[in-house]
């Protein structure tokens, strides 16, 4: 478990990670790869696609995709048939999902962009982040 901190610090990774240029999915996920001993450049690849609400299509928002891809790391199984880990992890990234939603409205990209009021990219990249490692 991380200290507050040390996810403050994770945290202003990301933002800057994302202030270089790199997409939402990118900076939420290398933000925290090296916890599982991915090295950067493998995250930034990794989560390349996830940019853009996928791809640049606008669906699921990148920094949520990021969001999820941690968890994966952290509660996921990789044993064949393991129906009890897949559905404890599902209701993990539902949780996480949920808590993204409540904080901006939504998880889609299009309707993100398109909020009034809705924080910055570079927020809701440090609020994917923080909810990642909780």
């Amino acid at each position: 478990m991380l200290t507050e901190n040390q996810i403050d610090e994770r945290v202003q990774q990301a933002r800057e990670l994302h202030r270089a240029g790199f997409n939402c999915s990118q900076a939420v996920f290398a933000a925290c790869a090296d916890l599982y001993d991915i090295p950067r450049e493998q995250a930034l690849r990794l989560s390349a696609s996830f940019g853009g609400g996928i791809g640049g299509t606008r669906n699921v928002c990148g920094a949520a995709c990021a969001m999820c891809m941690v968890e994966g790391l952290k509660s996921g199984s990789a044993t064949q048939g393991d129906l009890v880990g897949k559905k404890a992890n599902y209701a993990r990234v539902q949780q996480l999902l949920e808590q993204f939603k409540q904080q901006h409205g939504s998880i889609i990209c299009a309707e993100l962009l398109q909020m009034p009021n809705c924080p910055s990219c570079n927020d809701k990249v440090a609020n994917a982040t923080r909810i990642a490692l909780s």
